[in-house]
């Protein structure tokens, strides 16, 4: 009976054991992938789920801080143009609006090229390819400044909000843009288990 007793123990300290290590491994990768990002809590909270598909592979990184980009991007959109429908704003602020939704939706287009390019690296191409990917996320990142620095009605509640979301959604693809400049200055060979 000690003995049972004594291998149960021992089985259920070896998996407690194991599940800790695993989790202290995953966060390990992700903070990782995340230093080089200049807003490394908001990487680390979006991007901790891929810690065991990403691990130490930057083009999975890369790959996954555009995916959660463009989720972002998204839904910011989304609400844009429920604001857009509601006519809260009047003048000049609906007109920011309707900017920014232009602005974001270019965003986008910029974000889902990143990604289908960083689906389909070559060693063949890798440069011409991370040059590409990254013209496009710094006009992501240039069309999302314009969308903020066009809001200027920033004391009406709804406002401040989008300016919090849209804000998030450039630090993101800052996050974004300094994991694929990780991922360029890895070089092709950390292509090879990346698929």
């Amino acid at each position: 009976m000690t003995n049972k007793l004594l291998l149960v123990l021992a089985c259920l300290t070896s998996l407690i054991c194991s599940t800790m290590c695993l989790s202290k491994g995953g966060e390990s990768y992700v903070r990782d992938a995340c230093s080089v990002t200049r807003y490394q809590d908001l990487c680390l909270h979006s991007l901790a789920s891929f810690s065991r598909t990403a691990k130490d592979n930057p083009s999975k990184w890369a790959r996954a801080g555009v995916s959660v980009t463009i989720s972002q991007a998204k839904g910011v959109t989304q609400s844009l143009l429920k604001l857009r429908k509601q006519n809260f704003l009047k003048g000049k602020g609906r007109v920011a609006i309707l900017d920014c939704v232009d602005c974001l939706q270019d965003a986008l287009d910029n974000l889902h090229n990143s990604l289908g390019v960083l689906r389909k690296l070559s060693s063949q191409t890798f440069n011409d390819q991370m040059g590409d990917v990254t013209t496009w996320l710094s006009a992501a990142l240039t069309d999302e400044d314009t969308c903020l620095d066009g809001l200027e009605d920033k004391k009406r509640k709804q406002v401040k909000l989008l300016l919090n979301k849209v804000t998030n959604v450039s630090y993101m693809t800052s996050n974004a843009l300094a994991l694929v400049n990780k991922l360029a200055t890895t070089g092709p060979q950390c292509l090879e288990n990346s698929k």
